[in-house]
């Protein structure tokens, strides 16, 4: 097979043909770059995955990060990673140039990092957390701590954490219980401790420099309360040199998935000299760390489907290479005489086989879709402009971290399926991937908390603009599809679900007017699920759309198969999960309160 994770001519059609990222190349922001430069480096990146990341991802699992002598250990090859990353420039792609920087779009960003991911999910989140973190001190952060730090993060001589959790906060950051006192100079004493720290440490960078959330000293209660501060592992001193910064490293976290990947436990301040330096003003700590966690939002749901997308090849993989079983002759018997077929002719394994595709790809343009608004937002050229594509990408923000986080790790058990027994077997990679992607259902948030922000926020946000705007953009995905007499009638199915979703919403709505905020939520993560896949449903019409408009015109690179089994897909997503929503819809309508009020003596 021509890849072994992720396939670059489907990654390319989307960006191009569904999501025509060239247009964005003529905004003045991106205008050094043309097509073919875009083709050269994610071409590039393939090349870098092939050689570096994908090769190595099973031994990482087999030999993991491991926590010893106050130090963490990542596997040995990282050495061969971090600094052609670095020169590659995969920190800064989307920093400004005068920030050393590439300014590519986001769009290409996630492009790269897909593939990555895909590749090998183990590694690229050293690179994304040392970009989210250098990025928010660009942002928030005065001169003298962009000069002092920016630079080595980009190049990975230093790397970058983002430290949320506690351990006895969780994800409830209004009870963030790390202290930051003044001092007559300018910066802050830290102390608390902080858990789950991805890509805390490791031997290969010289410096860590972590963005912490911390409560200064009289500061109000809850999230009104907590500010964020630049702590470094090491801080230099007057001569820049690193010394101590009492930052430590006290244990690594040891998981079932991602073991390359360190998830580490760090205490601050525990010789009472863990300094500290604001970022920003006191007491808006949040606001500026949302920077972070909403990029983090998307880039996690981006690798839940890069994971599923190397388990779908590894079970196609496999299905062209199987033979087992033979095909029901017109009597419905089998000839024991007949050699065995190849299980991918057995219509149940090409169900599994299509509905991996279908959760893929439907995921990956889903990705690509945000990060387009983010795009387009950053590059607008009016208030009015830049508020549409703020709302859009609000709005599917949750969905684009949740439904290929929930559905890729369904994807992937179908990966597992496939392979029968072999499949729970270590000597096959789709167990590896399905201890991989589990954890992504609950990075950044788990599922339940994105569905609380998803109906509780960004539903009814601006009076529900957001959700009339993705209405706008649905519709005119069904308006392009009613040109073609093969689309009508999927066409008609997404219409008659948009409509849902305002009857829906509408059934709900009521509780949240009256109060009963409780009951509004109840369901939250069912509303998710339905919103979600209608979303998805609109993707894959739209990538429809554009593999039928290129088979018209017939000037594409790849065979006519190629967009055939676009539209093929399409009409399996609205067969087999499309239809799912209007169950949901019954379940999210019906008055019975199951959840709330009940005794939990039930249970």
């Amino acid at each position: 097979m021509k890849n072994e994770y992720v396939d670059i001519d489907t990654l390319k059609f989307l960006l191009y043909n569904v999501h025509h990222t060239e247009d964005l190349l003529s905004r003045e922001r991106f205008s050094d770059y043309d097509k073919t430069s875009i083709d050269i480096f994610i071409d590039s990146v393939k090349t870098f995955s092939d050689n570096a990341l994908f090769p190595f991802i099973k031994d990482m699992d087999e030999k993991p990060s491991y926590f010893k002598d106050g130090k963490i250990n990542v596997h040995p090859q990282f050495e061969n990673i971090l600094k052609p990353g670095g020169e590659m420039g995969l920190v800064g792609l989307g920093f400004d140039y005068d920030d050393g920087g590439m300014q590519l779009p986001s769009t290409i960003f996630h492009a790269a990092y897909f593939i990555m991911e895909a590749a090998n999910n183990h590694v690229p989140g050293y690179f994304g957390l040392t970009s989210g973190s250098a990025n928010l001190i660009l942002s928030f952060g005065n001169q003298e701590l962009k000069d002092t730090y920016v630079p080595n993060m980009l190049d990975l001589t230093w790397g970058g954490t983002m430290c949320l959790t506690e351990p006895q906060a969780g994800s409830s950051l209004s009870d963030v219980a790390t202290t930051a006192t003044s001092t007559n100079e300018d910066y802050h004493l830290i102390k608390g401790q902080k858990i789950f720290i991805s890509a805390g440490d490791h031997q290969f960078s010289s410096n860590f420099v972590h963005l912490v959330l911390a409560r200064i000293d009289g500061a109000p209660s809850g999230i009104k309360g907590v500010s964020l501060f630049v702590v470094p592992k090491k801080r230099p001193d007057e001569n820049g040199d690193l010394v101590y910064n009492s930052a430590d490293i006290v244990g690594e976290f040891e998981k079932m998935g991602q073991k390359g990947y360190c998830t580490t436990h760090i205490v601050f301040g525990d010789n009472d000299d863990c300094r500290g330096w604001l970022v920003g003003e006191p007491n808006k700590g949040l606001s500026y760390m949302f920077q972070m966690m909403n990029e983090a939002r998307i880039a996690t749901g981006r690798m839940g489907a890069a994971i599923a997308s190397a388990a779908y090849f590894s079970s196609l993989k496999y299905a062209n290479e199987r033979p087992q079983g033979r095909k029901l002759n017109s009597s419905g018997q089998k000839n024991a005489d007949e050699e065995q077929t190849l299980i991918i002719n057995h219509p149940d394994i090409k169900r599994l086989l299509f509905s991996q595709k279908a959760i893929v790809e439907g995921s990956m343009s889903l990705i690509f879709q945000t990060s387009n608004y983010f795009d387009k937002e950053i590059t607008s050229t009016s208030e009015e402009e830049k508020e549409k594509y703020n709302l859009l990408l609000e709005l599917l923000t949750p969905i684009a971290k949740t439904y290929p986080a929930e559905k890729g790790i369904e994807s992937t058990s179908n990966a597992i399926q496939i392979l029968g027994g072999y499949g729970f077997c270590f000597d096959f990679m789709p167990q590896q991937y399905y201890r991989d992607i589990r954890i992504i259902a609950l990075y950044e948030g788990t599922t339940g908390i994105q569905s609380l922000d998803l109906l509780g926020r960004k539903v009814t946000i601006k009076n529900g603009k957001a959700i009339e705007l993705l209405a706008e953009e649905i519709q005119q995905t069904i308006k392009d599809a009613n040109n073609y007499d093969e689309f009508k009638s999927y066409a008609n199915e997404l219409l008659e679900n948009l409509g849902l979703v305002q009857k829906v919403i509408g059934t709900l709505m009521p509780h949240a007017l009256k109060g009963n905020f409780e009951r509004f939520l109840a369901d939250a993560t069912v509303f998710m699920d339905f919103l979600g896949t209608i979303v998805i449903g609109w993707q894959w019409l739209k990538t429809a759309n554009a593999a039928q408009q290129v088979l018209i015109a017939k000037n594409g690179n790849q065979t006519d198969a190629f967009y055939e089994s676009k539209i093929h897909t399409m009409k399996f997503f609205y067969t087999y999960e499309l239809t799912k929503a209007k169950g949901l819809a019954k379940t999210l309508m019906n008055e019975e309160e199951l959840t709330i009020s009940v005794s939990n003596d039930i249970f």
